[in-house]
This record gives C-alpha cells, structure tokens and sequence, in this order.
C-alpha cells in the first residue's frame, strides 16, 4: 500500500519537499512500521529523538493500522517561546 505522508519543519528539510510517498507491502501497516521504513529511507530522521507521527489529525499510537486513505503528518518536536 502506499501512503502519502505530510511533512513539516525539520522533517520538511530533511527530506526535501512537502510531503512524501511510502509503499509498505502489508495492507494494514502500521505507524511503527511507517516510522522504520521513513528512516530507513531518510537516515537524517533517526537523528530527531521526539518524532510523531498523526493520523487524521490525532498522534497516533505504534501500533494503530493505517489505511491509504489516512491523512498522515509527520510531526518534529516543537519549540516555543
């Protein structure tokens, strides 16, 4: 399945571009699996130590299935002032 993931920030720079596209070969994949496969590909993404991944606009747990028609964002840590 493929999955369109929505980046930001840091992330965002990393990778080069709004958003990318992930194919996991399980249908049912889940955000664990996205997460490995993101920095598998993007080896800088395993430097970010707090990075979360949303679904549908809610953090989503390691272990929740994804869907291809999910809406996914890939989430750095935050700063504020």
């Amino acid at each position: 399945m493929k999955y369109t993931i929505h980046l930001f920030g840091i992330t965002r720079d990393i990778i080069g571009a709004n958003t990318t596209e992930v194919e996991l070969l399980n249908s049912g994949s889940t955000v664990e699996q996205l997460l490995g496969k993101l920095k598998q590909d993007f080896p800088k993404l395993q430097e970010i130590k707090s990075l979360v991944i949303a679904v549908n606009s809610e953090y989503a747990e390691q272990d929740l299935a994804l869907s291809e028609r999910d809406e996914i964002a890939l989430i750095p840590p935050v700063s504020g002032g």
